[in-house]
């Protein structure tokens, strides 16, 4: 877990691979099922500790992903617009997952 964790932040992974599957389908699940807490902590009458806790709980996953894809990104031999994009499409998805 640590060798992935380490391999995400400095930008090992292949862009493909921590583009569409730690952004978009691990980012999607995580964040998901953090939504669902939170609203069933809400709907519980929690402590807003809880609350803002729950809320909190995927970004340090989602700044990881961010980084990765970043640093893949500037790995990646293909075209660069691809390498843009995968950048912008992955700071755009978390604002988005994490907002929602």
């Amino acid at each position: 877990m640590v060798t992935l964790i380490k391999s995400l932040w400095v930008g090992e992974v292949p862009l493909g691979q921590v583009f569409w599957w730690y952004a978009v389908v691990c980012g999607l699940l995580i964040n998901l099922v953090t939504s669902i807490l939170l609203l069933a902590l809400f709907v519980n009458d929690a402590h807003i500790t809880l609350l803002i806790g729950s809320f909190l709980l995927p970004i340090p996953y989602n700044l990881l992903v961010v980084a990765g894809v970043w640093r893949s990104a500037n790995r990646y031999d293909g075209p660069k617009s691809h390498a843009d994009l995968a950048r912008i499409g992955c700071v755009v998805w978390m604002i988005a997952l994490t907002a929602a």
